[in-house]
């Protein structure tokens, strides 16, 4: 068994490594529970998946697109029978 300065040199050695293993475990838990803690906070608001979010954006824009094309089918419609009405 080695004595003096080296044993005192091995025994911080181990000492700091488990120290760092420690602090490497602890550092896992927290990201895990503040991840967790977010996503709860972030399901209570009730906010919408950026997926979701485009599939309805590209609905509507569909439908804005349908009723530019249905209104101007009815212009021509109401055109052509002012037209015809005179």
């Amino acid at each position: 068994m080695s004595t003096g300065p080296n044993r005192m040199m091995d025994e911080f050695a181990r000492l700091m490594t488990d120290a760092a293993g420690a602090a490497q475990g602890m550092r896992r838990e927290v990201e895990t529970a503040f991840q967790a803690q977010a996503e709860r906070f972030l399901n209570s608001m009730d906010l919408v998946r950026r997926e979701e979010f485009e599939v309805v954006r590209e609905m509507a824009i569909k439908a804005r697109d349908e009723n530019d094309a249905l209104k101007a089918r009815l212009e021509a419609l109401e055109a052509k029978l002012a037209g015809g009405a005179e």
